[in-house]
């Protein structure tokens, strides 16, 4: 994960960013305007350009000379912010990439009347790049629906890409709270390190490269579905739960008919957990040792009332045994900091707050 802030080089001197003989960039910027800026006469002689922007925003005033990019061969492009200006900004860059023979996109979308699928990049994307023999993506798309909205399921979608003959492919459609629906659409093998707005429906495979997943609830979550993502991701090492949905289990009967009966889930790579929740389930999942096994789980952001209580104000051994590790933790809520905090985390040296569970 990258840990440094993105370059914001728009109002920079032209002269910074210019090179007539670079052929290749990797960068990680503030915004699509930067990434513009690059590719607007800047870096003639450039035919790899992988670039990681933080945010698509709706910039129209500043106006770019991109229409003549026939030497990039390859292009990269990594957002993981969701945006709302794919259709009038990212698409448009596209269509200047006439000569393009690679590309990968990481892309997450709202606020569009439709899902991304097959008719849509065949239209939009591959019918204007006659060079492409490459396309790695993954795509996810937000959208409301109503009433009069056709209920779509995975193989709709997934037809769509078998019916141009892209068969190495998968697709997942969740229906969501709020009248809100998700789409994921990812090339195969899946090569990006991040996966984020995951239901308890998600594809059938083995996710090598994944270090960065976001899942969140539309049902809570059982100990069968965080064993079949301990599989899935083997790799996982930072791990972000969201959700709104309040605890369906009492705490009581959950330990006492559920410790033996199943088998404890292994996280051996995970070292950071986010459980800024209201459900404590989850946190009771994951820190109870006959539940979970976390060898070497660093850092910790959750609601400190919660974590009190599941830890018994930090006198229970049963939680003891994976928090022992814990060198951050951060909080959305106040904390006390009882007399046994530091004997319960003996290694901690970062206690942080936030105001905001997003």
């Amino acid at each position: 994960m990258i840990s440094y802030p993105p370059l914001s080089i728009l109002n920079l001197p032209s002269t910074i960013f210019c090179s007539l003989n670079l052929t290749k960039l990797c960068i990680y910027v503030d915004s699509l305007d930067d990434c513009l800026y690059l590719l607007d006469g800047h870096l003639k002689q450039l035919t790899t350009f992988i670039v990681q922007i933080n945010y698509i925003g709706n910039n129209l005033s500043i106006i770019h000379n991109t229409d003549d990019l026939f030497n990039l061969k390859s292009f990269s492009l990594t957002c993981y912010n969701i945006t709302n200006e794919y259709d009038n900004r990212v698409i448009p860059l596209f269509h200047c990439m006439k000569n393009l023979e690679k590309l990968t996109l990481y892309i997450r979308l709202e606020n569009r009347s439709t899902f991304v699928d097959d008719t849509h990049l065949h239209k939009k994307i591959l019918m204007h790049m006659s060079q492409l023999h490459t396309f790695t993506f993954s795509i996810s798309t937000m959208i409301e629906f109503n009433d009069s909205f056709h209920l779509l399921v995975d193989n709709d979608i997934q037809q769509t890409f078998t019916n141009i003959g892209y068969y190495q492919t998968t697709s997942t459609v969740n229906y969501c709270r709020e009248s809100k629906a998700i789409c994921h659409v990812f090339s195969l093998p899946f090569t990006f390190n991040r996966l984020e707005m995951i239901t308890n429906r998600f594809p059938t495979i083995i996710f090598h490269h994944v270090t960065y997943l976001q899942v969140f609830d539309k049902v809570q979550f059982k100990h069968k579905f965080f064993n079949r993502i301990a599989k899935a991701f083997p790799l996982l090492k930072y791990f972000t739960i969201s959700s709104k949905l309040l605890s369906l289990i009492d705490f009581n009967k959950y330990e006492y008919d559920y410790i033996q009966s199943c088998p404890i889930i292994q996280f051996s790579h995970l070292i950071s957990l986010n459980m800024m929740v209201q459900n404590p389930y989850y946190i009771e999942q994951f820190l109870l040792n006959t539940k979970t096994h976390l060898p070497r789980l660093i850092e910790l952001k959750l609601s400190y009332s919660h974590l009190k209580n599941v830890t018994k104000n930090f006198i229970r051994d049963a939680t003891r045994h994976n928090s022992g590790n814990i060198k951050r933790l951060t909080f959305c809520d106040t904390c006390d900091f009882p007399t046994k905090f530091s004997h319960y985390f003996p290694f901690l040296n970062t206690v942080s707050y936030i105001t905001s569970t997003r």
